[in-house]
């Protein structure tokens, strides 16, 4: 028996009902059935810098997975603990079906799929893979691509305009003596040191083998034989270092953490840094007056022979894992990420400079007419960008031995026991050049 505020539902209303209800499909009759049979796609990302980036990339990402009737779940891991987190994944066979690293994993090759597939799909709209992809992503020994690259951040010399010219430089350094003359008299004459950083951390990681790299004192050949220590050039390289360190530098930089080069600049407790340019980003949304007076330029001048160069601050490398649920799903996301390069670039704050330059056709106009900038054309400094990036591993390529030297810190080791005093710069480089020896012949056996 009904009351009047129950509703009769008729033979032929019913019968209409549950035909729409099958119409529909079984998602709505069953959607415990519905939801098991739904694919699942692990994403594990190193956190960005701009976090306006990583606030998009989780909305496209979840876009993606609609159109592609796939669950996305992504997790924002700190930069320093990437590498943690892929052992982790390793020790227990499982984890995320794609880890997106700021640097090449060589390591992990013998983990991953092989990448090409992907390079491929993505050549038929963009061309070629561009070679700092190229080297930056491929396995000597299977010739197999152990990650796919997307975008790289280059890493320009960032300095107070208003402190160089005090000392005769307005346009800042442009070369290591300058550097180190120029950076000697700021701090005799205005209590500021240099501001590069000499930490094991990302920033002083780069920095540290950007100057290495600038000096000819480089670490592995192509082939994955021992250069570091050979010539001079090391020793030098170190005798420049702590000559920079005792006339502009300050015992802070040597415990600074992440970031702390940042930090330091925007404080305008140093002169100068080399770094990502969400340093300058930084300071134009925390405070645009000071922001105006720092500009950027292309990298330092290298000695021996080498021109302007600087090691990509990041070399974003996506990584699929052999033991991932979804191997499909992850190598057509990361082919269709590459279309959407241009927002990226856009929603990272001009950060991320595109791997395949067709994806954003307009950079060099965009530098010039930056709506955040004060004038409009800083940023042209970064015009010319990709031509004096070599990447990490060069002259050779990221290599597993490579990576290992790059991750387990030993450049800033070898550094900071020259700056402390610990060490003299022959000890410290020969001490150095017995470590990457034993390293690279674990992987050559391997």
């Amino acid at each position: 028996m009904t009351t009047p505020k129950q509703k009769q539902i008729s033979r032929r209303d019913f019968v209409t009902l549950t035909a729409g209800a099958a119409a529909v499909g079984p998602f709505f009759l069953f959607p415990d059935r519905a939801l098991s049979s739904q694919k699942t796609l692990k994403i594990g990302k190193w956190a960005h810098f701009a976090s306006e980036f990583d606030l998009w990339f989780a909305s496209m990402a979840k876009d993606w997975g609609r159109q592609h009737d796939t669950k996305i779940t992504i997790d924002e891991i700190p930069l320093e603990q990437i590498r943690a987190a892929a052992n982790a994944e390793i020790k227990a066979g499982k984890g995320h079906d794609v880890l997106m690293f700021p640097w090449p994993p060589a390591e992990y090759s013998r983990h991953a799929i092989d990448h090409s597939d992907i390079y491929q799909t993505v050549a038929s709209k963009y061309g070629a893979i561009p070679q700092l992809a190229h080297r930056s992503t491929f396995n000597l020994k299977n010739k197999a691509y152990f990650a796919f690259a997307d975008f790289w951040v280059p890493s320009p010399l960032q300095f107070f305009q208003d402190y160089w010219a005090q000392v005769g430089m307005p346009l800042g350094p442009v070369h290591y003596g300058s550097l180190r003359g120029g950076g000697k008299k700021l701090r005799d004459q205005l209590g500021i040191p240099c501001g590069l950083s000499f930490t094991p951390t990302l920033e002083g990681n780069i920095t540290l083998h950007t100057i290495l790299y600038a000096f000819r004192a480089w670490i592995l050949d192509g082939r994955g034989n021992v250069l570091f220590n050979k010539d001079g050039f090391a020793v030098g390289a170190l005798k420049y270092m702590q000559a920079l360190y005792q006339d502009s530098g300050t015992v802070d930089q040597l415990a600074w953490g992440p970031g702390g080069n940042v930090q330091a600049m925007l404080a305008r407790k140093t002169s100068c840094t080399s770094n990502a340019i969400s340093l300058l980003r930084a300071a134009e949304k925390q405070d645009p007056q000071e922001a105006r007076k720092i500009w950027l330029q292309p990298p330092l001048i290298g000695t021996n022979g080498m021109g302007v160069t600087a090691l990509p601050h990041v070399t974003n490398c996506s990584l699929v894992w052999n033991f991932a649920q979804n191997q499909d799903g992850a190598k057509q996301f990361l082919a269709d990420l590459i279309d959407t390069s241009r927002t990226g670039y856009e929603k990272s704050l001009g950060c991320n400079f595109p791997i395949y330059p067709k994806t954003v056709p307009d950079l060099i106009v965009r530098l010039s007419k930056d709506p955040q900038a004060d004038p409009s054309y800083k940023y042209m400094g970064l015009k010319d960008a990709l031509h004096w990036t070599p990447n990490l591993g060069a002259p050779g390529f990221a290599t597993p031995a490579y990576m290992e030297i790059f991750n387990c810190s030993l450049v800033p080791r070898m550094v900071q026991s020259v700056l402390r005093g610990e060490s003299s710069p022959e000890d410290a480089a020969a001490a150095a050049t017995s470590e990457i020896q034993r390293i690279s012949e674990k992987w050559n056996q391997s």
